[in-house]
């Protein structure tokens, strides 16, 4: 039957009582609230999408211009140079100084914000070029609907090349696989079938009568009905543990921060040392003696130095950019280039799991084959002569040799 009263609970608790594995494909449908032949009614796809959200995955924390902006002030460095700013200021009378080291200060805020804003913004293209089309069945017909759209009790249509939208237990199949390897790790596409699973605790990888999000198909076609989207999926729970951990601090960072709490240190070093000097040995004033301490103070702080770190950085990302590596901080830019060892699966993480010739060799000739489609480049090249052809080779000499002084000792 077709679910389209608006007088009925959306149906996402009925998770809890078993897994959606370990059920056949009329109880899913029942406890979804669904029908395999006309899939949900429009007013009530729409009631349950106002319900539980989009289909999509949420970033966390998502990060704004303003706040983008406004973490380029967070440095210690940087509180630094704006404390020397103003004591050149309001202390020292020395409004120029002060003046150089804002718009030091500036610069190179503008400069951070710039190429993080610039990488944030590309990857959000990336991510809307991403999201996937579906079809559809409701109200008996197939449609095609973005992804994020997509409720639970949707039955979806799949087939080779599809990309799995949503985690979904299989109604009908006719020899679907689907390649898991970006969820499971598992190289070889996953073979499904409808049939219930007596085992309630059981993988990802093993649980064949379902697909899951972030997953696509390699062949054959099926009929799924949509059980859990967005942040409920297993993809979203494993997006749930990386937005819950905690940002640290790179080295380059860390060495920042331990430079500027030893210029602190040497600076209120400096600015006693003088004090006592001054009034121990030439009798001048407190604030004469302040006043000269401090601007020896402020000399020996670097104003500098973050411009120089972060124009480093800005270059070290646009070389990445080139070689098609998007940085999204600048200051991954340095901890990537102190990588050594990368440990990581590789089918579904480094590749996409697809084998594809890319150079073929003759004896003639060689045919490169370019990746991204076109056309072919044909290499022809001249046979190698063989090594002693057209002379007769040193062993061939030497037996005829040997005969020659055979017969004259027989003579």
């Amino acid at each position: 039957m077709s679910d389209s009263g608006p007088g009925r609970a959306t149906p996402s608790i009925a998770a809890e009582a078993a897994p959606w594995h370990t059920r056949s494909a009329e109880e899913t449908l029942s406890a979804l609230g669904s029908d395999a032949a006309r899939g949900l009614g429009e007013e009530e796809a729409r009631r349950r999408l106002s319900a539980q959200g989009p289909n999509e995955l949420v970033e966390q924390g998502r990060k704004g211009p303003l706040r983008i902006l406004l973490r380029q002030f967070l440095s210690l460095m940087v509180g630094l140079l704006v404390g020397a700013a103003a004591v050149s200021g309001v202390l020292l009378g020395e409004w120029e100084d002060a003046l150089v080291i804002m718009v030091i200060v500036v610069l190179n805020a503008l400069l951070g914000f710039w190429q993080e804003y610039r990488a944030e913004r590309a990857l959000e293209a990336l991510k809307a070029m991403s999201r996937p089309l579906a079809k559809v069945r409701r109200d008996g017909q197939v449609r095609e609907l973005p992804g994020r759209e997509l409720v639970p009790g949707d039955v979806v249509l799949l087939e080779a090349g599809s990309l799995i939208p949503a985690d979904a237990r299989l109604l009908e199949s006719a020899n679907l696989k689907a390649q898991e390897a970006a969820l499971t790790g598992e190289a070889e596409a996953v073979e499904k079938r409808t049939s219930a699973l007596s085992e309630a605790e059981l993988p990802l990888g093993d649980r064949r009568n379902m697909v899951y999000m972030g997953t696509a198909v390699t062949y054959g076609r099926a009929s799924a009905v949509v059980v859990a989207t967005g942040m409920s999926t297993e993809l979203g729970r494993i997006a749930g543990l990386l937005e819950e951990t905690r940002e640290e601090k790179t080295l380059l960072q860390r060495k920042l921060g331990q430079l500027t709490v030893f210029l602190v240190i040497a600076a209120l070093g400096l600015i006693g040392l003088v004090a006592l000097e001054g009034w121990l040995l030439r009798g001048l004033g407190i604030r004469e003696l302040f006043l000269t301490a401090v601007s020896m103070a402020v000399a020996a702080i670097p104003e500098g130095l973050p411009a120089v770190v972060t124009i480093a950085l800005a270059l070290g990302a646009q070389r990445m950019l080139r070689r098609r590596a998007l940085i999204r901080r600048l200051t991954a830019v340095e901890t990537l280039g102190s990588v050594t060892v990368i440990c990581t699966d590789k089918t579904g993480t480094l590749t996409q799991n697809r084998m594809t010739v890319t150079l073929i060799e003759l004896p003639d000739r060689r045919i490169e084959l370019p990746r991204g489609g076109g056309g072919s480049r044909d290499s022809r090249r001249r046979r190698p002569r063989l090594a002693g052809a057209g002379r007769r080779r040193p062993v061939q000499r030497r037996r005829s040799q040997e005969r020659s002084r055979e017969d004259r000792q027989e003579a």
